[in-house]
């Protein structure tokens, strides 16, 4: 039997991720309705059925796998460092820099049960660190520290400074030729392998150990591209890969086969089902907008007194919504089309 491959069903910008990067933030946003209501990490969905892997980390997984494959092709179509990383940061930082201002400087000086004073003296290094993001700071003076998650405002804004390493795994695996090669490619995965599990075995280091998770999703996304001329896409495969996790689930290596039979399902899903589903598209791309804008209004709300998760959900998300709407209208989107004119130039004037 002969499946259709990657490459072949992955024709241009026509595809469903982004309604499963808006679906994996929502779940995100899901999933922190349970900590953001009674303060216990582990009532978050699916963490009981799943061995700790909970909706939240799924999304995040999702996020990480789609980024891998879709950084990988932006340095594929043009390597040239200044288009990539203007395109990154660009993608990343101004939207960002918004969230943080509306935060510190507007939110933060209403709600807080300190002195305004002593939130708008601490504003600025909690702008710039987080800003910077390898340095993050989830407090102001007297912000939420009565909500059960005491005193965090933007805790998903951890995995951000994850994906810019990773962004710069991809710039040395391009510079090197790797991304030209399946077979090197292939190679260099195996000992990705290898370190990923030294790592989480060593334990050397907590937020090593997190990168390195996250960087697991990431690279078989970039495998994915390397491949994509060469991989069988079935929903037999997708089967078969879902009962293999099943079959692994209690065993040390379920999370690995869990991760790779989802990314399996985040394409196949991403580039299989068309029609009316991709209508989708003309819409804006507000997944990054409700990740970064959510769980300071699910904060918000938890200090207005909701301590259920469902009525966390039900008024959070609309609001994150709109945020994310207007972030996409007004940031973000001229952000990107500021990148395709700085490129465009460039290439101009070469």
């Amino acid at each position: 039997m002969k499946f259709a491959t990657l490459a072949d069903i992955e024709q241009g910008r026509d595809n469903n991720l982004n309604l499963i990067r808006m679906i994996a933030a929502t779940g995100v946003l899901i999933s922190h309705a349970w900590p953001v209501s009674t303060g216990v990490i582990e009532d978050q969905p699916l963490a009981t059925l799943l061995n700790g892997i909970d909706l939240g980390m799924i999304s995040v997984y999702i996020f990480f796998a789609i980024s891998g494959y879709l950084i990988a092709q932006s340095y594929d179509r043009d390597p040239k460092l200044t288009h990539f990383w203007t395109a990154r940061a660009l993608r990343i930082f101004p939207a960002l820099l918004v969230v943080l201002l509306i935060t510190a400087l507007v939110l933060a000086p209403i709600i807080t049960v300190a002195t305004v004073d002593a939130v708008l003296k601490e504003a600025p290094e909690y702008i710039l660190r987080n800003f910077t993001l390898f340095s993050l700071d989830q407090f102001l003076p007297g912000v939420f520290k009565g909500n059960p998650v005491g005193g965090a405002i933007n805790i998903p804004l951890w995995t951000l400074s994850h994906e810019l390493l990773c962004y710069f795994l991809v710039t040395l695996l391009g510079l090197a030729g790797m991304l030209k090669h399946p077979r090197l490619m292939l190679l260099v995965w195996i000992l990705f392998v290898l370190l990923y599990a030294m790592t989480l075995y060593l334990e050397p280091e907590k937020r090593l150990v997190a990168l390195t998770k996250l960087a697991f999703p990431f690279m078989i996304g970039v495998l994915f591209f390397v491949w994509r001329k060469r991989l069988p896409m079935s929903w037999w495969i997708g089967i078969a890969l879902a009962l293999l996790a099943l079959a692994a689930h209690g065993s040390l290596v379920f999370r690995e086969i869990f991760v790779f039979a989802l990314v399996y399902w985040v394409f196949l899903l991403g580039y299989l089902p068309t029609g009316s589903v991709r209508s989708y598209n003309r819409l804006g791309d507000y997944s990054y907008g409700i990740y970064i804008y959510a769980f300071p209004i699910q904060q918000l709300i938890a200090y207005s007194g909701v301590t259920t998760p469902m009525m966390n959900i039900l008024l959070a998300f609309p609001l994150a919504l709109a945020c994310a709407v207007l972030s996409w209208t007004f940031v973000e989107k001229p952000a990107l089309a500021l990148a395709r004119r700085l490129r465009a130039s460039r290439r101009a004037n070469i």
